[in-house]
């Protein structure tokens, strides 16, 4: 299995050193030719209004909403999760629309506001996950058909999948624990 990263901004390496530890065969999307051949596509955290920029001027928004039609799997972290939403609180940046949510940019504050958390996500087994949330946004809504997998405390939701679409509010790839990878090259 091939798994494309979208690699023009954000943090693309650890998402692409933790599939390299997997065994899986990568590859750093920048351009809509780069997707040809990918089976699976990473959309990482960053920063989501230059990552939107960056997509439009390169073209990507049509290409990757053709793939999630045709059922290939697609995971978003945080920045990832803000392209693929159908709708955010903000104006900017516009979301892609792949996903029935609604969601909140930055909802927990500033950088000194990030923070980590253990968190039960469902199909991972009973061990806690341990979540890194840098500026993160969050799920105000879910729409019919989209599963919740894991939410914080307070109830607000953090992991979501709606068929072959995943998506998380934090960043897996910051952490040891692989089997989120894992769970997302298994969607196929």
């Amino acid at each position: 299995m091939k798994v494309g990263v979208l690699a023009v901004q954000g943090d693309f390496a650890e998402h692409i050193a933790v599939l390299k530890r997997l065994g899986v065969d990568t590859a750093e999307v920048r351009l809509p030719r780069d997707l040809e051949g990918v089976e699976a596509l990473i959309m990482p955290g960053g920063e989501s209004t230059t990552i939107s920029y960056l997509m439009d001027l390169y073209d990507l928004k049509g290409p990757i909403k053709e793939m999630a039609g045709m059922g290939v799997p697609i995971w978003g972290t945080c920045a990832g999760m803000i392209m693929m939403a159908r709708e955010l609180t903000d104006k900017e940046p516009t979301p892609m629309g792949l996903m029935d949510i609604l969601v909140t940019r930055n909802a927990f504050g500033r950088q000194i506001d990030s923070f980590e958390a253990d968190l039960e996500i469902k199909n991972l087994g009973h061990e806690a996950f341990r979540a890194v949330f840098i500026r993160a946004p969050v799920i105000f809504d879910v729409g019919q058909g989209v599963d919740v997998l894991a939410h914080l405390p307070d109830g607000k939701p953090v992991a979501v999948q709606q068929r072959n679409l995943l998506a998380t509010a934090f960043h897996p790839e910051l952490s040891p624990d692989t089997r989120l990878h894992q769970y997302f090259l298994n969607l196929k």
